[in-house]
């Protein structure tokens, strides 16, 4: 659950940390006091879309900090095990600064992370729900996806098999297409492989020959200098009435001194030893003044050789080692190009074995899918009733999807792969006794949105780990009995998650565990938010405002106070 929010510099919040409660937490307050910016703030802590324009006017950066608690055996602590967070405590500190240009620096229990980590963790720990669901349950194409999510544990292992199946397959595929394009192509593929192939190897190249021909360059670019150089060097140490000698005859002034005072035999063995490296040193300058050469024709080869070699680079490759490389794959190529008839027949058998594994696996997800939409359908419809939907009559209906262009033949079928199955499902709806079924998007009311979406999300609540709910509004739309069912529908769910509830409905507002008043004030010239806790006082007050929406009389407040002994009542457990 989430325990504390902390949000500096975001939006028109300057400074603001909250702690939240067990239960359920309803939001409260004017419109534009800075209900939904909280809410913003949470999704950017989970990963959300970042940008400039939340940094509040003449700050440098947003800052958004988050403490959650899990449970020991939550997956999300593996998970993060393997990224290298350390989660041992069952403690998760997600933080989140964006800076004015619109950057994002993320880090969750101290450790800098990538925003999609920062995602795959947030999304983990809580399930925001909002306008975004709204317009994803009017988009058919999400339908599968929230099926699937209903049906994880049974799909699991099949989907993964399946995939693992389809990517393999579409490889495969694209190889085989590859090799049967025309052969007018192939020739011109054909006469520019071979002409960069025989290219490559009439240089002969040897690896790293390239580095070996600029040290050699280099040193016989500078001969003559290396020689001045050494032959000097030699000449200073063991010239005529050179340093040797003078420090040969220190040697032998310091032996026979040292007979007389034993205290310089120190002083003695290290001129000593000194003079004996010194004389190896000379006679090793001398070997190499006699193996330097002047060959201005080996100069001339090697400038030559580079000059071809660097060519080659231009076009292949920023080394020899990567040209090499590059000749290695021109070479699959071409052998591949030239046969590849052979080639295609023995990629085509292994794509025919696939596409047979393919439709296997097809099956067993339409079938896992099929079971798990009519449980799901009963699932809605027993949630449906208790939002006083009860003549409403709901189905996800699972069919085959239309085949794309290069679909293959199984058993005489044409076979519509794609990356969820061969299936395509859409939620339908009737609203009113006697009327069609039609898909949800074209019948469905805003008010019926909210209720189907809230009916959904108390399935799933119990089914997607999470440790908070956060509902965004959806209490739009509807009044009177509906809105109590809703009140009671979200209380429910935080019966097993937390959840935190912006609301309009004070039947929603009488529910609450705790309840959060958020305001807006003037200060400087600049508007600030804060959040306050209410007290039962407090709260009889907030809901008369919601009840009356202008003016608190004596009369809303006694409807504020029966609201919330109706709240307590429905509370208690039967």
């Amino acid at each position: 659950m989430l325990i504390e929010l902390s949000i500096r510099h975001f939006a028109i919040i300057d400074e603001l940390t909250v702690q939240f409660e067990k239960g359920l937490t309803v939001l409260t307050g004017e419109t534009g006091a800075g209900k939904s910016i909280i809410i913003d703030a949470i999704g950017l802590l989970l990963g959300g879309r970042g940008s400039a324009e939340y940094v509040r006017h003449g700050e440098k950066r947003a800052e958004i900090e988050g403490l959650f608690i899990v449970e020991d055996d939550h997956p999300i602590i593996e998970k993060a095990i393997e990224f290298g967070i350390d989660a041992q405590d069952s403690m998760f500190i997600l933080r989140r600064n964006i800076t004015s240009q619109g950057k994002s620096i993320c880090r969750v229990n101290g450790k800098l992370v990538t925003l999609a980590i920062l995602r795959e963790i947030g999304q983990a720990l809580v399930d925001i729900h909002g306008q975004h669901e709204h317009q994803a349950l009017m988009q058919p194409e999400e339908h599968i996806s929230m099926l699937d999510g209903y049906a994880s544990k049974a799909l699991t292992d099949t989907f993964k098999e399946y995939q693992m199946l389809y990517n393999r397959a579409q490889q495969l595929q694209k190889q085989v297409l590859s090799l049967s394009e025309n052969e007018q192509e192939l020739a011109q593929k054909t006469d520019l492989f071979q002409y960069q192939l025989e290219e490559i190897e009439q240089a002969k190249l040897v690896p790293e020959e390239d580095v070996h021909l600029m040290n050699e360059r280099h040193k016989l670019a500078h001969s003559e200098k290396l020689f001045s150089l050494l032959q000097d060097s030699y000449l200073s140490l063991y010239g005529e009435g050179r340093g040797l000698d003078f420090i040969n005859n220190a040697v032998s002034h310091l032996e026979e001194a040292v007979s007389i005072d034993q205290e310089l035999k120190d002083v003695f063995e290290s001129v000593s030893n000194s003079y004996y490296l010194l004389e190896e040193a000379a006679f090793a300058l001398r070997d190499r003044v006699e193996q330097i050469e002047f060959d201005p024709n080996r100069l001339e080869f090697i400038e030559g050789r580079l000059h071809d070699i660097q060519r080659l680079k231009r076009k292949y490759g920023e080394t020899v080692d990567d040209i090499l490389v590059y000749a290695s794959k021109v070479e699959e190529e071409l052998d591949s190009i030239i046969n590849k008839d052979d080639r295609i027949s023995k990629l085509q058998n292994e794509l025919d074995g696939l596409w047979q594994d393919l439709y296997i696996e097809a099956k067993a997800l339409t079938s896992i899918r099929k079971e798990a939409a009519q449980e799901l359908t009963e699932a809605i419809h027993e949630q449906l009733r208790s939002l006083y939907m009860e003549k409403t009559v709901f189905d996800v209906r699972v069919a085959e999807r239309a085949p794309s262009k290069h679909a293959p033949m199984i058993k005489g079928k044409t076979m519509p792969f794609s990356q969820d199955g061969i299936d395509t499902v859409e939620f339908y709806l009737s609203t009113n006794p006697g009327e069609p079924m039609k898909p949800l998007s074209k019948v469905a009311s805003g008010g019926e949105i909210s209720r189907i979406m809230l009916a959904i999300k108390s399935i799933f609540s119990n089914q997607q780990g999470v440790t908070s709910v956060i509902f965004d509004e959806v209490d739009t739309g509807v009044s009177g009995r509906v809105a109590q069912a809703i009140a009671e529908k979200i209380h429910a769910i935080s019966i097993g998650s937390q959840v935190l509830c912006i609301t309009h409905l004070p039947q929603v507002a009488a529910m609450a565990d705790s309840h959060l008043y958020i305001q807006k004030n003037e200060e400087n010239d600049r508007v600030k938010t804060s959040v306050k806790s209410l007290s039962t006082e407090e709260k009889i007050n907030e809901i008369a405002r919601m009840i009356s929406g202008v003016e608190v009389t004596e009369l809303t407040r006694e409807h504020a106070k029966e609201l919330l002994e109706l709240a307590e009542s429905l509370k208690q457990p039967a």
